[in-house]
């Protein structure tokens, strides 16, 4: 038997656990049916994962008497719209459900944010469970039950909390996982040692390439540790009015890059996070609150295990920082025209702020896109 680690997220009035190790998947169906009031779920996938490994969930399924249907997405950062939502809003109603149906979310964050969405506000709300399947997915956005969609105005900016019934996270689907995408997830990794965790963060330093190329024992630790983290602040600061907040270090920037590249698969989120927290240090540094060496290592460790911390890897676009600040003031975590960032007074001690000038992050993203971005090729123009 694999092991299996259980922890609990225990909010006000309920509680739910993530199961952490292998084959999870293949025995969904003993894991879940506890907890189903109708022996019946609706899977929703997207057309990568449906041709990999749905198969196994719906078998484990069948075998525990849980009758389940299963509804595909496109894969992509694009499927979380209103259009997707509204489509498979409708198809679930066509199909029937009812306040004790429940929702799969069987992929990675979209599949999970979408999923969980559809849950929030069908029939005013039914419950879902998250079954991650990148690993970004499992140590980030499976657990704490933000659920919600992009707009052409910027991520996640129509949504809800809306908490699962359970998480399992399977650490062995993620061999199947492209090395790009590991490596996404990795960037969400390292957040939890540079907020909070300075002690994680040199072990990351250490292990950080035996989790990227899913060495099991590295991998389920770095999982655990994970999800540890985000269980405990998720418990304290449900519907972030405080130090749930801490959560978006890098994400400031990392969303305004988002915004600014679409969401057609240029630049991952978790590639964009890594840009973000080295930005975040870089600030946290130019304005004397960490050490330069810090925000040094900070850089060294990301691009050690090939993660993206400038532009370098963004070329073929006009960078422009007016307008990536732009993007920032529509972000939902600006408040009153100020812009909200989480800072660091060192590694494992990060806060946050809102009280940043807007002409020095200029200046940061002015001196980062002259250092880091190659110039636009206008041969032929």
């Amino acid at each position: 038997m694999n092991q299996i680690e259980r922890l609990s997220v225990a909010l006000d009035d309920r509680r739910y656990e993530i199961l952490i190790g292998e084959e999870l998947v293949a025995g969904a169906g003993r894991h879940l049916a506890p907890l189903l009031g109708d022996r019946r779920v609706m899977i929703v996938t997207d057309e990568t994962l449906a041709g990999l490994h749905l198969g196994t969930l719906e078998r484990a399924l069948e075998d525990a008497g849980i009758a389940a249907e299963a509804f595909v997405v496109p894969a992509g950062e694009a499927s979380k719209d209103f259009a997707t939502l509204q489509q498979l809003c409708e198809r679930l109603l066509a199909a029937g459900i009812d306040r004790r149906t429940v929702l799969l979310a069987f992929g990675g964050g979209v599949v999970g944010d979408l999923t969980g969405f559809a849950a929030a506000i069908l029939l005013r709300g039914i419950d879902f469970v998250q079954v991650p399947t990148t690993l970004l997915a499992q140590v980030d956005s499976s657990v704490g039950g933000k659920t919600g969609i992009d707009t052409p105005q910027g991520k996640n900016l129509v949504g809800a909390f809306h908490q699962p019934l359970l998480v399992l996270a399977d650490t062995g689907i993620l061999s199947s996982l492209p090395r790009r995408e590991m490596l996404a997830g990795y960037a969400e990794v390292a957040k939890y040692g540079l907020l909070g965790d300075a002690e994680f963060f040199h072990w990351l330093e250490g292990h950080g390439h035996a989790v990227v190329e899913g060495e099991p024992n590295a991998l389920r630790q770095a999982v655990l540790i994970s999800c540890r983290a985000k269980a405990a602040v998720v418990a304290a600061d449900e519907r972030e009015t405080g130090s749930r907040a801490l959560l978006n270090l890098g994400h400031t920037f990392a969303h305004a890059l988002e915004t600014e590249c679409g969401y057609a698969g240029e630049l991952l989120h978790g590639e964009a996070v890594a840009i973000g927290m080295t930005l975040a240090f870089e600030l946290s540094a130019q304005l004397g609150l960490c050490p330069p060496e810090d925000a040094d290592r900070v850089r060294r460790h990301l691009a050690a295990v090939d993660l993206p911390t400038g532009f370098e890897r963004l070329g073929g676009r006009a960078w422009n920082a007016a307008r990536l600040i732009e993007h920032m003031h529509k972000d939902k975590k600006a408040s009153g025209g100020h812009l909200t960032f989480v800072l660091a007074r060192r590694i494992g001690e990060a806060f946050v702020s809102r009280s940043v000038e807007e002409a020095q992050v200029a200046q940061l993203l002015t001196e980062t896109i002259a250092e880091t971005a190659p110039p636009l090729d206008l041969a032929g123009e």
